[in-house]
């Protein structure tokens, strides 16, 4: 009879210790499943089409573990990358600081969701149908009480911490690491518009989302990883739901390819090429010629104070360093020609692809120009890159 009622304390299921860790594990894995897959590269993105059965399992999970809605976290994720580290962003660190993404990320969510306008423009496309009024909306929090019941029904006592960390997952995960050391430490491969960064070694908890800086270079791509060692766990999974016919791909972040035999002058194929590639061009840029400019014009000017933490003043975009770092990079430059050259040609070919409303011609007009000015600046790797522009090609 003591037995018995024992056995009850424990839930149907009756697990043991390491089977109630593996299955929170897994309960927790299906949340982070549901936010990347689901939620940000089929929803918010458009980055892949999940079948129809899958959605609508995805947004009962997220409804049952967070009460959260999709068109919400759309709504606000996307714009996040419309105002990103700027005063209209939901939830920047730079904006807001890194303690407080951090710590009230969850409150920073839930506030910019009770805004209409956000909801408004940010949130179409997402679910409209019988369920989500009647059953999502009309009851936020059933999902919620739905969770306690079975998982109290399942595991017993041992379903309160289940239930705890199910609950606090997504806040301390996606609204607290990816939002808010995604944009404050770790490495970048890509110089874009905002402080995203990639994180590690989170892989394995968080889906693949802590490859951020990769995410916000190529924003629609259902696949995270870029480099050869980055490892997406979320990819894997599309991979395998996509191998049994419940997702399609709509598109990966390109990659660049180079011709053996190029031509001698820039052409419209190379200017395509360019700028569906501007990432990874940006990047060659850094590599190829301000790095090796600044470590000549470093070993030149040795012991000099002005060349301390010059690489980041020299690779970031201007519009992320604070006024400080602005005046520091100003008196670099202002006494280094040859820096001050390669960041202006820098500067210049990014104009290339944020032009608005600029035809065809005129865009292969001024990628001419600039690479006849490069090859004249005399500066040797400045004129080497010139010359591999004329590679690029569309894969």
């Amino acid at each position: 009879m003591v037995n018995t009622r024992m056995e009850h304390l424990y839930g149907l299921l009756d697990l043991s210790f390491w089977g109630y860790v593996l299955t929170t594990f897994i309960l927790v894995q299906i949340t982070m499943l549901s936010v990347t897959v689901y939620l940000h590269r089929d929803q918010a993105h458009r980055a892949l089409d999940l079948h129809p059965a899958l959605r609508h399992f995805f947004r009962f999970w997220i409804w049952c573990t967070s009460g959260m809605l999709t068109r919400e976290w759309v709504a606000i994720h996307r714009k996040h990358h419309a105002f990103c580290e700027t005063p209209d962003d939901p939830h920047s660190p730079v904006i807001y600081g890194i303690k407080k993404v951090l710590l009230e990320g969850a409150e920073l969510y839930r506030a910019e969701k009770d805004n209409p306008a956000t909801l408004e423009k940010f949130g179409r496309g997402t679910p409209d149908d019988w369920l989500e009024k009647n059953v999502y909306l009309r009851v936020p929090y059933g999902g919620i009480l739905l969770l306690v019941l079975v998982d109290l029904l399942l595991f017993g006592i041992p379903g309160i911490i289940i239930i705890a960390v199910q609950m606090v997952s997504m806040p301390v995960f996606a609204a607290g690491v990816i939002n808010g050391l995604g944009h404050y430490s770790g490495y970048r491969n890509f110089e874009c518009d905002d402080a995203s960064t990639n994180i590690v070694p989170w892989g394995i908890l968080i889906g693949g989302e802590e490859l951020h800086n990769n995410h916000h270079a190529f924003p629609t791509s259902a696949k995270f990883s870029v480099r050869r060692w980055e490892f997406d766990i979320g990819w894997l999974y599309i991979r395998v739901l996509q191998a049994i016919g419940l997702a399609r791909v709509n598109k990966v972040a390109p990659r660049p390819a180079l011709q053996a035999n190029p031509g001698k002058q820039v052409d419209l194929e190379n200017l395509r090429a360019i700028i569906v590639n501007r990432m990874h061009v940006l990047r060659d840029y850094t590599r190829q010629v301000t790095l090796p400019v600044l470590k000549k014009e470093r070993a030149i000017a040795a012991g000099n104070a002005a060349f301390r933490k010059a690489k980041n003043l020299l690779i970031r975009q201007p519009r992320l360093l604070d006024d400080k770092a602005k005046q520091r990079l100003c008196e670099l430059l202002s006494n280094n020609v040859a820096l001050e050259t390669v960041h202006e040609f820098r500067e210049k070919l990014r104009e290339l692809w944020s032009g608005a409303n600029v035809s065809n011609e005129k865009l292969l007009a001024q990628l001419k120009e600039w690479c006849a000015e490069a090859e004249a600046s005399g500066i040797k790797v400045l004129e080497e890159f010139a010359g591999r522009l004329r590679s690029y090609a569309t894969a």
